[in-house]
């Protein structure tokens, strides 16, 4: 005689119906190409993230009137974090470049080489002048509560063109970034969108990417126990009915697919010698040269960080900290930019670049005394894309004169999303995820796509 059911049980074994329908698309989402709303014009996505808030008076927004006001105390309604005290003006050297004559600082003088192919965004805002929020509101979209990735969303909408590897990784040398793990977080989403973190500090790929080989057993040996896990957890998922179960049967597959084309991907010495020059010497160069190796073989969004920590943070003695800061990445990005042209993979691979706010075009005071650093600054800053759709040799928006706040066309980070999303190939208001009894989006209610950067 069959033992009746109780009502918990009965709930929870009629609630397994819907949730295996769902499961099928995940898996499909996961691991395959999905289609887009309309056609794309970029495939993949690297992202160069400056985090600390680099300076937009010193690298791509050029304010020549602070040399007017040098010294002298500006009016300004804008409130800033801390005390800051008179005009700074930049201690780097702006010159046009390219036939779009845009001013570039000395700074990024090799990525300059390429403005012809950049569209600079003048007029960027933020909500808050805090690191955490704006890197949340940069990455996630929302500033407080807990919101998928905009890589995560991506590959929920897209997929990812190789199974083999993620199809979203972020690298950030010598550990994590402020906020962490939540910086490429799928939330609510299946965590199978979640971002792979690689501490890209590391040079043998055993140590980039933890056990990726096992010393106990070899290929038929992990078969063997990958089928038996994946028993065990399909057995255990169908008793309750947790998606992330099917997360982490998807791990486990993904993991042991990765031991041979992710040792592949990362080993940059398959590089000849004068395409490993050319991106340089150091971690930035080897990284970034790691990307396009990833997005070659399938991997839709690569996030190259500038560090753990705060790096671009220089409330003091900023243009010791900045010159160097830049020289680091300068090379690189240039070298990116140069390599997929040449390789034919710009026009549908999207560049963006940025932090998660700027700093202010004034001193930053410091008990009453100058340290010649800049404070946070979030009422105006600058962010830019290149190929993938973009309109290379433009400029959107303005600050004022000095640099504070955005005054011509103003565009928040829902614009900035809704436009990357649409370069792929993705209507923003139509990208979902039905979750807590409503449906969310990257852009919430809000977002425009910037239609004058568009090629």
């Amino acid at each position: 005689m069959n033992t009746p059911l109780t009502r918990r049980d009965f709930l929870r074994r009629s609630g397994m119906g819907m949730g295996m329908l769902g499961l099928a698309d995940l898996h499909a989402a996961a691991s395959n190409t999905s289609k887009p709303h309309f056609a794309p014009k970029a495939k993949r996505v690297i992202h160069f993230f400056l985090n600390g808030g680099p300076s937009h008076v010193d690298t791509f927004d050029y304010k020549p009137a602070l040399a007017r006001y040098e010294g002298k105390a500006v009016p300004s309604h804008r409130l800033t974090e801390r005390k800051t005290g008179a005009a700074f003006p930049s201690p780097f050297k702006f010159q046009r470049y390219g036939q779009s004559g845009i001013e570039v600082s000395e700074l990024f003088a090799k990525t300059a080489a390429h403005i012809d192919d950049i569209a600079v965004i003048r007029s960027m805002q933020a909500q808050v002048p805090n690191h955490e929020p704006s890197l949340m509101l940069m990455n996630c979209g929302d500033s407080v509560q807990p919101r998928p990735s905009l890589g995560s969303w991506l590959t929920y909408g897209l997929g990812s063109a190789n199974e083999n590897l993620p199809g979203f990784i972020a690298m950030c040398p010598g550990g994590m970034p402020i906020k962490g793990a939540e910086n490429w977080q799928s939330a609510f989403l299946p965590g199978a969108f979640q971002g792979t973190y690689v501490d890209s500090k590391h040079q043998q790929v055993d140590r980039l990417i933890e056990n990726i080989r096992s010393p106990h057993a070899d290929t038929r040996v992990q078969m063997r126990q990958l089928e038996l896990m994946r028993s065990i957890n399909e057995a255990h998922r169908q008793d309750r009915g947790d998606p992330r179960l099917e997360a982490r049967i998807q791990s486990f597959e993904l993991a042991f697919r990765m031991q041979m084309e992710a040792a592949d991907a990362f080993d940059v010495t398959q590089e000849p010698a004068h395409i490993r020059a050319m991106y340089g010497e150091g971690v930035h160069g080897r990284q970034t040269l790691i990307a396009r190796r990833l997005l070659e073989r399938g991997v839709r969004m690569v996030q190259l960080w500038h560090g753990a920590g705060q790096p671009w943070d220089n409330h003091d003695n900023i243009e010791t900290n900045h010159r160097r800061l830049a020289g680091e990445i300068d090379q690189p990005i240039a070298a990116l930019l140069h390599d997929l042209k040449q390789r034919g993979m710009l026009e549908d691979t999207l560049i963006i670049w940025g932090g998660e706010f700027g700093r202010t075009p004034t001193v930053e005071l410091s008990g009453g005394k100058s340290k010649l650093g800049r404070d946070h600054n979030h009422y105006g800053f600058s962010v830019w894309m290149a190929g993938g759709g973009v309109k290379g040799g433009t400029v959107y928006g303005s600050t004022d004169e000095l640099g504070f706040a955005a005054e011509q066309n103003p565009v928040s980070v829902h614009d900035l999303h809704a436009t990357i999303l649409h370069l792929l190939g993705v209507n923003h208001e139509e990208l979902t995820y039905r979750y807590a009894g409503r449906d969310f989006r990257l852009t919430d209610v809000h977002g425009e796509v910037l239609r004058r950067v568009l090629a």
